[in-house]
């Protein structure tokens, strides 16, 4: 059984107050676990994505507005339904963000510690995602990040162009994983981070298997509950739990 995407590790300095924030925005309930706060789905069979806001370490600096290399898309159902959502997530303690998007139809927003976050207009690939959209990586080659990713976690592509991959779960439920091609996207430390769940075979094999499709590393991690920490084949840190419960 090969790994599956549980939750988006987001570092805070405010645990506590974050995750209050996130459980809030998606309607869902935050769970402390030993100093990690796990945003779950209602219905965890779902092929859904968990928000794991896990303790800030040192090197990540003070909290800045920024948008990171992984970044949120919240589906909005239709153009009333978007409005209200944004109301609704700038009375939680959003707040408007501009990272050079320019005229667009979307809207950006910067959670309580700076995070960046989208809100989309209605859009017929996500009309049946729920809330959580997109889970969105910057990239370098998209179809790079597609090949290994979708190898990976056995999630289907559904498109490879020059500038843009996409991959969903095989039961065609829950959020895309989406590359977005942006040449000058960094390979340093960022705040969110993928997460992922080994199987329930032999932890070991499962790394040993994402290293020879092209993940490097295997250190104890940054921040967060424990599990080993690989890179994928462009430097994005992601971390496999293989021990203990993940939400």
């Amino acid at each position: 059984m090969t790994p599956r995407p549980v939750m988006v590790d987001i570092e805070a300095r405010d645990v506590g107050a974050l995750a209050r924030f996130w459980a809030q925005a998606l309607g869902r309930t935050a769970h402390d676990t030993d100093g990690t706060c796990h945003v779950a789905p209602a219905r965890p069979d779902l092929a859904d994505v968990t928000l794991s806001v896990v303790p800030a370490v040192p090197a990540s600096g003070p909290p800045t507005r920024a948008k990171n290399r992984l970044h949120l898309d919240l589906a909005g159902a239709s153009a009333a339904h978007r409005a209200e959502l944004v109301g609704r997530l700038r009375d939680l303690g959003a707040t408007p963000l501009d990272v050079g998007q320019g005229e667009v139809p979307w809207t950006v927003l910067a959670d309580p510690e700076g995070n960046a976050f989208c809100v989309l207009e209605p859009r017929e690939t996500y009309r049946d995602t729920g809330l959580p959209a997109a889970v969105v990586i910057d990239c370098v080659e998209p179809h790079t990040m597609a090949s290994f990713w979708g190898k990976a976690l056995h999630w289907t592509v559904h498109e490879v162009t020059e500038a843009y991959a996409s991959l969903r779960s095989p039961r065609d439920a829950g959020p895309y994983l989406e590359f977005l091609r942006t040449p000058d996207s960094d390979t340093g430390p960022d705040r969110l981070r993928l997460a992922l769940l080994a199987g329930s075979g032999d932890p070991a094999a499962e790394i040993a298997r994402l290293r020879t499709l092209g993940a490097t590393g295997g250190d104890a991690g940054r921040g967060g509950p424990p599990g080993a920490v690989l890179a994928d084949p462009e430097g994005h840190a992601f971390r496999v739990v293989t021990s203990g419960r993940s939400s």
